[in-house]
């Protein structure tokens, strides 16, 4: 059975009704898959033949880097859509190794069913390229941290990117923890990082409240890097 409530949620098919989601899913051909924790739901290199959505539970992409090193890119969250934005194009094949975290269902539409109910509801079409954007811009993002070769450029690259042009202050919206899988370090290792750039007067955190003290030297580091 499928939780039609939270599938609403996913952001392939907010903002359209229960109804007529369960109306459109009547109407073409999908499976749900189970996955127990630690299972490899795809691997890095498979080709996307399905719309996969996380119905239940967590699952993480992960890839190897030239190192050998294992990096997780993110947790994916239900009810979120997994590579959305590779189901067409000529290398449509899943960029990362993904695997539950804990016991996982998630909802499988084949591509031509998909195509069929694009066609049939113009909301569900512009969530879908409002995905795949978002998507873009995340993968975009992470080519940048990956780009800098120390912690100290990678966090000032995105103090920077957050604070903006007109702003020294932001509300940080992620844990260490999260911000450390993002830029594949420890979370002591980011801990250290942002202690030494407070004791050397680059910023100043408060609870939730970033502070951008020094602007210049932030620049300076990534002009060095």
């Amino acid at each position: 059975m499928i939780d039609y409530s939270l599938l609403n949620l996913c952001p392939v098919f907010r903002g359209i009704s229960e109804d007529e989601t369960r109306n459109l899913l009547g109407q073409i051909h999908y499976r749900v898959r189970k996955f127990q924790k630690d299972e490899v739901v795809v691997f890095a290199g498979d080709t996307v033949q399905d719309l996969l959505i996380v119905m239940a539970g967590s699952v993480r992409g992960e890839m190897i880097d030239y190192s050998g090193k294992t990096v997780k890119i993110e947790d994916i969250e239900a009810p979120k859509p997994l590579a959305a934005a590779f189901l067409f194009g000529k290398e449509n094949r899943y960029p990362v190794t993904v695997t539950a975290n804990k016991k996982a269902s998630v909802l499988a539409i084949p591509v031509p069913e998909f195509l069929k109910i694009l066609q049939l509801n113009t909301l569900l079409l512009r969530n879908y390229l409002n995905s795949i954007s978002s998507r873009a811009q995340f993968l975009s993002q992470k080519l940048n941290f990956l780009s800098f070769k120390t912690i100290r450029e990678k966090v000032a690259h995105f103090l920077l990117q957050q604070a903006g042009d007109r702003y020294h202050s932001f509300e940080l919206k992620n844990t260490q923890q999260q911000l450390a899988d993002l830029f594949g370090v420890t979370r002591p290792s980011l801990a250290r990082v942002l202690g030494g750039m407070q004791a050397e007067g680059f910023i100043k955190i408060e609870k939730k409240t970033v502070t951008l003290l020094d602007k210049n030297a932030l620049n300076e580091l990534l002009r060095n890097g």
